[in-house]
């Protein structure tokens, strides 16, 4: 079965639809760290992961970089306020691995989303669905200590961690490699 016949269901879609939104994606491949968006480019593509991993990542003042969010098999990959405002990303989107996706450009996404109902439902609810786990990552790192955002990582995306460097994982949760190191011993110890 086509990987994005699990996304576009025929149970939320009629097949006629279902087979019309699959018709405007192209499969592409990217190997380990090409880049899915690049900052100051402004974003033309939504994308499905259907294998792999990848992560956003911002340069922070003194040019580190700080992991934003990762992906992996049935996310979205997109910088939404770059695709749908047509403004220059904030930040880059890197594959970690292999990646095999499925991309559609912005215009084909635009027309299916004003002709096509229930694509348009299912954007907008992947959109609030990605606003929320931005904003539970946001709030989690002023209310849980590190070791708490460590756990609910493992409990959120399990795969991120077993597949992902501690590097990028220790940025995105806002500590040092070697305090990660700590955490994970701590962990393993109280097992």
């Amino acid at each position: 079965m086509h990987f994005l016949k699990h996304i576009f269901s025929d149970t939320e879609f009629s097949k006629e639809k279902s087979d019309l939104i699959i018709s405007n994606f192209k499969r592409v491949n990217l190997k380990k760290h090409d880049f899915f968006q690049e900052e100051g480019k402004v974003a033309q593509y939504y994308y499905f992961i259907q294998s792999g991993f990848a992560r956003s990542y911002a340069i922070d003042a003194h040019g580190n970089d700080i992991t934003t969010n990762f992906y992996n098999a049935g996310d979205i990959l997109i910088d939404w306020y770059s695709f749908i405002q047509k403004t220059p990303a904030l930040d880059y989107i890197q594959s970690l691995t292999d990646c095999e996706g499925w991309q559609i450009e912005f215009n084909d996404f635009q027309h299916m989303f004003s002709t096509v109902g229930s694509f348009r439902d299912a954007c907008r609810s992947r959109l609030v669905s990605s606003y929320f786990q931005l904003k539970k990552h946001s709030v989690s790192m002023i209310t849980l200590t590190a070791k708490e955002r460590y756990l609910q990582l493992l409990i959120d995306k399990p795969q991120i961690v077993q597949n992902v460097s501690l590097k990028h994982i220790a940025t995105y949760l806002g500590i040092t490699d070697t305090s990660l190191s700590r955490i994970r011993k701590e962990i393993a110890e109280n097992v």
